[in-house]
């Protein structure tokens, strides 16, 4: 039985899937540029090929035979993996899916298309004549193909709308900007995964940022405080919007905002496992399914195995930023609430600028 799973990345969030892969049985090679990342050392077998590289990737695959392709917590890296999945016959989303869930701005006219509740959106570069729009304030600014809170900004007025315009373009991949409405209430996530079309919510998340202006992740809680009939109605939105995006085969990672009034608005969805430490570490640890291993059988086209393996407990992760949170992990860290710490950057300490550059995080009982 043929049992080369290709994984394109290879940072630090990747290596959960690798070791999982090894774990179950999979020979892994794993696509990345260069860059002494330790999914390089982890993988079989390490090709330095960048994840940009979709046609080489394509052809390295088909060389190889593998049975399945993958990637969690990067929509660069999802582009690249139902690109080939798509060339080589493989499961995985289609390349209009992977279009309309990496690119905010298909994303928003699928949503208004479909009836699901999202904000209202105008895409702009930077040629537009911002002085011509017609504004409700306050409003964001976010690239039209980034994730990580990258080239986000809250303006509660015209002041500094050129300066965010300009710099979320300059973010972007293809150059271009969404101004779209804010949308109150807290914020969420929705963790599934979808096999032949059926989709299956694992967890929601209770998301902390830093608010405005760029809405930096400081940490999760699962399971999120909802109660049951709130549980359905975020399901149920979710589940449509799912639909309406196409998704077919892939984890899924919907960020959402819920008002005091218990209205829903859609934020955006992506195609693939949520980052920071979500879908790795806390679905396992509050759900005791092992999403991981769900994101690899899917992806070799095996219906995703959701019984628990170990007992559900709530658990949080936590951000590092300052030499203040680095203290408070050390204060944690010899009591029976600290699980693990997932990785730490000294360097980045006092210098966090997005969700890239943070200085690490780790996870703890709730």
């Amino acid at each position: 039985m043929n049992r080369n799973l290709a994984i394109i990345g290879a940072s630090y969030l990747q290596l959960p899937l690798i070791e999982k892969a090894k774990e179950i049985g999979y020979t892994t090679h794993v696509f990345a540029w260069a860059a002494n990342d330790v999914g390089e050392k982890a993988a079989d077998y390490f090709y330095p090929i960048s994840i940009t590289e979709v046609d080489a990737i394509t052809e390295k695959c088909r060389e190889i035979g593998i049975c399945g392709i993958c990637s969690i917590a990067t929509d660069l890296g999802n582009y690249a993996v139902n690109y080939v999945a798509d060339k080589l016959g493989l499961p995985g989303n289609s390349m209009e899916c992977t279009l309309k869930s990496t690119n905010k701005h298909l994303m928003r006219k699928a949503f208004e298309e479909n009836g699901d509740p999202s904000p209202k959106s105008i895409m702009v570069d930077e040629s537009t004549d911002l002085s011509k729009l017609e504004l409700s304030y306050p409003i964001i600014v976010k690239p039209t193909d980034r994730s990580g809170s990258r080239g986000i900004y809250k303006l509660e007025n015209r002041r500094g709308l050129e300066e965010a315009v300009r710099s979320a373009v300059s973010e972007g991949f293809e150059k271009k900007a969404l101004i779209e409405e804010f949308a109150e209430g807290q914020e969420y996530s929705v963790e599934g995964i979808s096999f032949n079309g059926e989709h299956h919510i694992l967890a929601v998340t209770l998301k902390y940022t830093t608010g405005a202006p760029h809405f930096i992740e400081t940490g999760h809680f699962e399971p999120a405080p909802l109660d049951q009939e709130m549980y359905s109605k975020v399901v149920s939105v979710v589940t449509h919007a799912l639909d309406s995006l196409g998704i077919k085969n892939s984890a899924s990672h919907s960020e959402i905002k819920i008002d005091k009034n218990g209205n829903i608005k859609i934020i955006e969805i992506g195609s693939r496992m949520g980052g920071d430490c979500i879908g790795s570490d806390l679905v396992y640890y509050s759900t005791g399914i092992d999403f991981v291993r769900c994101v690899i059988q899917v992806a070799c086209g095996i219906e995703p195995d959701l019984s628990p393996v170990r007992e559900p407990i709530a658990v949080e992760s936590r951000f590092m930023f300052t030499e203040d949170d680095v203290k408070e992990m050390e204060a944690v860290k010899n009591t029976d609430r600290f699980i693990k710490l997932v990785a730490y950057y000294p360097e980045n300490i006092g210098h966090t600028t997005d969700s890239s550059n943070r200085a690490g995080c780790y996870i703890i009982k709730r």
